[in-house]
This record gives C-alpha cells, structure tokens and sequence, in this order.
C-alpha cells in the first residue's frame, strides 16, 4: 500500500510551501529518511525526507505550491511494486473484457461539495464545466474550474459514475457548497472503448465535438489578452483541447501574410538593441512580502515623521575605540549597536510605540525584541534581537552579525524571525537620503536610517559641516499618537549626539 506523503507544520504562521528543488525523480527507489527534496515557504527552506522505504511516486511538481496537510508524493513499499508488476501482463490480455463490462447503477449518489481551498477564502465561483451534464466521468478526472479571488483551482470527479449538475457555470458558492451529484456506477459506458479509439485516430473531429476545445482557462485567457492573440490561434493541449495556461505562455502571434508595407508608408525605423522578456514564478517569500506590505497599507493607520542626526558624536568615538573593540570582542564596532541601544531606551520611555494591537487590546511588552531588516538574493528578511535592552554593545554586534549571516545563507529558522516587537532598516548601505518605511505588522512602528551625507549645519550661530543623517520614524496612528512618535524620534536623536548617555543610561 502506498504511504502518502503530506506538507508537515513547519510554523505556527504559515499556511503553504512551495517545491523548491526534487532531489529524486519520479520511479526512484528511497531509502527511510533519506532527503527527497528541498522545500520553500516564505520565511525559510526546509528538507523533506522520506517516511520510509520504497518507490517514489512524484505528485507535486517543482514550483508547485501546496497547502499545508496537503499530498506531495506517495512512496510505494517495494515488495507491493514487484507484486503490481507481476500481475499486469495476465491483466493486459484481459483488459479488452474489462472495458467491455455494461454500465451498472449501483443506486449510490456522491455529492460533491466546495472543499476549503485556503484559509481566508470563503466563497467559490464555478468559472467552466469541462464535462456536460449526464456525461459519464472517471474518478480524479477533472470536471470543472473553480475560481476564487485568489486563484484557480481544478475540481477532479470524486467517483465513477453520471455527472448532474446543480451549480451553472458563473455560480457562486460558499465553502461546503453543494456543486454537482454523480450516480456511481459500476463498469463504463459501452461507447467507452470505439469513441476512445476514433478520438486517437481523428483528433480533428473530436475537437469540434468537444466543448472545451479552443476555449481557454481564466488564467490562460489573461495572458492571451495580454498578448494580443485570438483563442483561435491556439493549440490547446488540455482536457477535451482546452488552452491552458502553459499553452498561452507558449503563444505567439503569427505573423501578417501580407508583409509588403503599403508604397505611402513611411519607413520603420528598427534600433539595433534586444528586446527580449523573461518571465519568472514569483518564489513564495516574494508573494507573501508583496500581500503583507499591501495588508499593512491598507489595515493599519501609517503616518512617518522625520528628524535629522549629527553623527559626528558616534563616528569619533567608534574611530577612537573601534580597534581595541575588535582586538577585545573579536567583532566590529559598527552604527547599529548605538541605534540598536538609543532605540531600546527610547522605547522604554514610550511604551506604546513598543507595542501591538491584538483585537481590541493593545498588546503591551515590557522587553525590546528589535527586528533587523537583512537583504538577502531570496528577498528582505527580518530576523530578531531577543532582549536587546539587557545586551552589552559586543553582544548585540556579534548578534547582528551571526543573523545577517544565516539570512545570506537562507539557513535562517522560524523562531529567529518570529515575534519582533519593533523594527530598525538600514537603507543608506544602499545610498538612500530618505525614505518612508512601511511598518512590519503586527508592530506599531519600524525606524528606516538613511546614508551619511556632510552637509552643512548652524551650531551656536556658526556654519559648520558635519556628517548628517536622517531617519524616518513610520509609526501606527491607531496605537502612536503624533506626539508620542515625535518625542520618541527626538530621544533617539539626543542620545546618538551624545553617546555618553547610552552608557550611563540617561
């Protein structure tokens, strides 16, 4: 028997992997524990052995995105195989007997229902019918699309039998939402067999039978609009020579017969340069930044205020010790220790800007767990600081460090990313002068320092040129008032031009 192989929890937040990488091929023999492949969810990657000894049978395949709970692959114990493969050849010769068996009712009715497709989506469109109603269909053939406002998903037939309808195509339906009924039956219907064989023999024919031939699938009829091409002119490779969504991105137009410009028309002048387009599947980390920062715009009250920061105060005194640090700590005395410690005590003074909202409860924390935004090739991940009030500053440069290492190496685990209570980002390593951060929810507030720049400042009535940079403090309205969020930004800004208050806590 076939053991099933499904998406195990990986994190009390995610909700789906995706196939990173198969490290055996379908029909390989695998050992108990051995690595199959490598999977991908949006905060880490994780590998995927195998429950047991056997023959793999590949489900899923690489890039395919699957839910958690959800079938990978099935493994096959090798004795059942050689048992299965013993016996076809007698099965073969009596194959034309089987197929040849009467259809029989059983008087047994499976009702198909809307199966829960995702943890926020409630309702289904029934967007094409692939089969007819009364139309005689398979166990796991696929009958139906269904769409919801997040994708598409194909509905297989849950038995053998005849297919009645109840939802129309562009129906609505609720989640547990009665879709169709099947009579089960027993055998096929005698037909079965000679149509199966004209369909091989004329596929032209059944074409122009087939309901579904030439008519493409939702997401394959966007890419068509896309490119400009008519459905027409599309080969479809699907069930019935329906045009799915492979077949689209394959398309292209074909070109005019006529390619003889008319005598009046003026010459087109082509440039030597390519123009070529490439497309890539968004990697699950890409999608899940891309639906959380549009949830934090659209759900959360963001306002930013801004300050500026003489930092010539921290440069001397790191230019004065930064070599007996090095010698002492064995690591470097970098810019994120003073704000990662300027923000801790601010925060201690201005609790709200510390906290979250839970519900109707705002969550306060009595602890600084600072998240530190990495850019890593995968995307920008956000690991965390635990307790970084209670650490000295060569403890928190040698945490920063060991995080912005595993982030480049995408060895980073849930835990180290999870439960930040307040973020800092470094855009000036890249040269940003200034910009407006976006929140990392559920937190209330994220600080966005910027590049240093001399420019010059009035001290004491004289104009002097000093090392500034800005910082951007993007806060939620709804917990942070504007005065909490200014004073907070003004305290971090007196602490960096005077770093003697970090040491002495004041």
């Amino acid at each position: 028997m076939a053991y099933q192989v499904k998406v195990p929890t990986v994190g009390e937040s995610i909700t789906e992997i995706t196939i990173a990488n198969w490290l055996k091929k379908d029909g390989d023999t695998v050992k108990m524990d051995e690595v199959i492949a490598e999977l991908e969810s949006d905060k880490a990657t994780f590998e995927l052995t195998a429950p047991q000894a056997g023959v793999l049978k590949i489900v899923k395949q690489k890039g395919d995105t699957v839910p958690i709970g959800g079938l990978i692959c099935e493994i096959e114990d090798a004795g059942q195989v050689s048992v299965n493969t013993k016996s076809e050849k007698p099965e073969t010769k009596n194959s034309t007997t089987t197929v040849a068996q009467p259809m029989k009712s059983t008087g047994g009715i499976k009702e198909m229902k809307v199966p829960p497709v995702g943890e926020s989506i409630t309702e289904v469109t029934i967007s094409t019918w692939l089969k007819k109603d009364g139309d005689f269909v398979k166990l796991d053939e696929v009958i139906a699309e269904v769409e919801s406002d997040k994708a598409t998903f194909e509905l297989p037939a849950e038995a053998n039998g005849v297919l009645r309808i109840i939802a129309k195509e562009k129906t609505t339906l609720p989640i547990g939402g009665l879709i169709c009924k099947i009579e089960i039956t027993e055998g096929a219907p005698a037909a079965t067999a000679p149509a199966a064989a004209s369909t091989v023999a004329t596929p032209a024919t059944s074409s122009t039978t087939s309901y579904a031939a030439g008519h493409p699938s939702p997401a394959a009829a966007k890419i068509l609009d896309e490119k400009g091409i008519a459905p027409g002119q599309v080969q479809g490779s699907g069930v019935g020579g329906r045009i799915t969504k492979e077949d689209a991105g394959k398309a292209t137009s074909a070109p005019a017969k006529d390619t003889k410009a008319a005598p009046s028309a003026p010459p087109v002048i082509v440039s030597g340069g390519g123009r070529g387009v490439r497309r890539e599947k968004m990697t699950s980390l890409r999608k899940t930044i891309a639906r959380r920062l549009v949830a934090v715009k659209n759900e959360t009250a963001m306002l930013t205020t801004f300050n500026e920061v003489d930092m010539k105060p921290v440069m001397d005194l790191r230019s004065r010790y930064k070599e007996q640090f090095k010698e002492k700590y064995g690591v470097g005395l970098g810019f994120m220790s003073f704000f990662t410690k300027a923000v801790c005590a601010a925060l201690k003074e201005f609790p709200a800007v510390n906290a979250s909202i839970d519900g109707d409860e705002i969550v306060y924390h009595d602890y600084c767990d600072v998240s530190i935004a990495v850019s890593t090739p995968r995307g920008l991940v956000v690991p965390v600081i635990r307790n970084a009030e209670s650490l000295s500053m060569n403890q928190v440069e040698a945490e920063i460090a060991r995080l912005a290492a595993r982030g480049r190496d995408g060895k980073l685990s849930i835990e180290e990313m999870n439960g930040g209570t307040f973020t800092i980002t470094n855009g000036g390593v890249f040269g940003s002068m200034l910009s407006t951060p976006i929140i990392n929810a559920p937190q209330s507030a994220i600080l966005g320092m910027h590049n240093i720049v001399e420019r010059p400042v009035a001290i004491k009535g004289e104009v002097v040129v000093r090392p500034i940079m800005y910082l951007a403090l993007s806060y939620d309205h709804r917990i942070v008032d504007g005065r909490e969020s200014v004073s907070f930004l003004v305290r971090v800004k007196e602490m960096l031009e005077d770093p003697g208050r970090l040491v002495l806590g004041v």
